[in-house]
């Protein structure tokens, strides 16, 4: 499994950024938002899902990986970034990588979770919840979410009961990959960098 370590220059902690069910690890949201980090002292590990890493062999396009395969994957990694990283670890993930992230984040005892646009149920099926394992989760999380999100906009999600561990910082009128509607007043640059600096902010109240 190929694993990429950017390290951040006077890092303070360690974030392992899983990449959502369509796009790679280095895919436009998950390049931009491992910059923004890192330059706010962040180190970031990336790394890709057995179905991902496939297609960047052959080219051929392919659902993911069943749930328990997706999720040991990510235990690997994280055994692996924690063999050799001695300070802080955070898990992370856009999308699908965040939700498979935080059903893991007890059971490894990481120091905090950050979401971005979490998919709180499948697209068009609001009736199907994705949330049992949220209502309990003891880890100190942070979820990023654009309040149209078709896979958890915020009509919905508040009706949901989640742990008080979570918070959630609401970007309106964006939608999954944390892009706004224009009469929002913002871009999607300063949506990211906006996001990236609450996911900062976030750390250094639960981590420092």
């Amino acid at each position: 499994m190929t694993v990429l370590f950017d390290d951040a220059t006077d890092s303070w902690c360690t974030l392992i950024f899983a990449h959502g069910a369509g796009a790679p690890m280095d895919s436009a949201f998950m390049q931009d938002m491992s910059e923004r980090l890192q330059a706010l002292g962040i180190s970031v590990v990336r790394f890709e899902f057995p179905y991902m890493a496939q297609r960047r062999l052959d080219g051929v396009r392919r659902p993911p990986n069943q749930a328990a395969v997706l999720l040991e994957a990510w235990r690997k990694v994280y055994a692996e970034v924690r063999a050799k990283v001695a300070g802080p670890l955070v898990l992370a993930g856009k999308s699908m990588g965040g939700r498979m992230a935080s059903m893991l984040a007890d059971e490894l005892q990481v120091q905090a979770l950050v979401c971005l646009g979490y998919p709180f149920y499948p697209a068009g099926k609001v009736d199907r919840p994705r949330i049992e394992h949220l209502a309990d989760l003891r880890t100190p999380t942070l979820i990023v979410q654009g309040e149209r999100d078709a896979l958890g906009a915020k009509a919905v999600v508040r009706q949901y009961p989640l742990s008080t561990a979570i918070e959630l910082e609401w970007l309106a009128f964006a939608d999954h990959d944390l892009k706004p509607l224009k009469r929002s007043g913002f871009t999607h640059e300063q949506y990211m960098a906006l996001s990236a600096q609450r996911i900062a902010d976030f750390l250094q109240k639960v981590l420092v």
